[in-house]
């Protein structure tokens, strides 16, 4: 690559436009950070130590470990301007060929560990899938997404003949319900991990510029050197993969493979990575936001539970949250511009 396409590449990612990203994120830490520490004070005031304590506390982290896993997948796909509406059936679809993988090996942790491949595997198939549809086809990404979530949920209830599959209790045990010195979720751990690792592969690397670039203009990143299809099958196929960690960290938590329990799972990702401050037009975001927004849908959630709260309004606040935090996107978008 010649000096003058790495201007080009860098002229498009946050390096160049420092100044201006940095301006709106420090906002956007400010009042996202304030909203996390009031609906804490809320629920707390409400509930009292039904919502502030230890094994509450506990619940939360292990909520926002499944939500945060593919949050951090959503937000790639979003830094490059796109959407995946897929999430909640491609987490499904892997929770169950482990939950099969396990089944037809006999159990032990032998077949765990040979259920986690196979999940994150078909995690990662389906991401691949969408980035070929995307990249290569030409489907806007809502569509693309939106058919492969039919055909990943479907698929899942097929194999399962709808009847949810139990998880083995070494796995329950010693990944879904145990603890670090007791208190913080070993699942929530991983995904804390997943995204140090995320956060230093998107500002240390050269894949981290590009899915900036692409995200800013596909057209300069194209003239830029950037081969722009490749490297949109190479984020929706991580996307994937995450989702497929994703539904073997739900799988051991909840100790069945859940079908009908992640239909709201893009929702609440995608309002954790645009309240986190990521951009819906591309090329702007970071992991911290997306580590502090998906906070906020599970905290709401829990908080309405113990507070006693319909479900229905429960579904209301996350679209709510949603809407809210898409107008506030367009117009920091839009102040960005001039």
């Amino acid at each position: 690559m010649n000096p003058l396409q790495t201007d080009a590449i860098e002229s498009a990612t946050p390096t160049t436009l420092s100044r201006r990203v940095k301006d709106v994120f420090s906002g956007q830490s400010i009042w996202i950070t304030l909203i996390f520490i009031g609906l804490i004070v809320l629920f707390s005031a409400l509930a009292g130590t039904s919502f502030a304590s230890v094994g509450n506390a506990r619940n939360i982290l292990a909520s926002v470990a499944i939500l945060l896993v593919i949050s951090l997948g959503q937000m790639l796909i979003i830094l490059t301007a796109g959407i995946d509406l897929s999430t909640g059936g491609v987490l499904v679809f892997s929770g169950v060929a482990t939950a099969l993988t396990i089944n037809a090996l006999g159990g032990g942790w032998g077949a765990i560990v040979a259920g986690l491949v196979v999940g994150v595997l078909a995690g990662t198939a389906w991401g691949v899938v969408n980035g070929v549809l995307v990249a290569l086809a030409g489907l806007p990404p809502i569509i693309a997404t939106l058919g492969t979530l039919g055909m990943s949920m479907g698929l899942a209830l097929v194999l399962t003949e709808g009847i949810d599959m139990r998880a083995p209790l070494e796995l329950v045990e010693g990944l879904g319900s145990a603890d670090l010195f007791g208190v913080i979720p070993w699942i929530a751990v991983i995904a804390f991990a997943i995204a140090l690792v995320a956060a230093l592969v998107l500002s240390q690397t050269v894949f981290g510029r590009h899915t900036y670039a692409v995200g800013a203009s596909s057209a300069a990143a194209e003239r830029a050197g950037i081969n722009v299809p490749r490297h949109l099958i190479k984020v929706y196929a991580i996307a994937g993969l995450l989702a497929g960690i994703a539904g073997f960290l739900a799988f051991s938590r909840f100790g069945t493979t859940t079908i009908s329990g992640h239909a709201e799972d893009s929702l609440k990702a995608i309002t954790a990575v645009v309240l986190g401050g990521t951009s819906l037009f591309g090329g702007s975001g970071t992991v911290r936001g997306v580590v502090i927004g998906a906070f906020i849908p599970v905290i709401l959630l829990n908080g309405f539970v113990i507070t006693g709260v319909q479900a229905f309004w429960q579904q209301f606040a996350i679209g709510l949250v949603l809407v809210v935090a898409v107008f506030i996107d367009r117009r920091r978008h839009a102040a960005a511009r001039f």
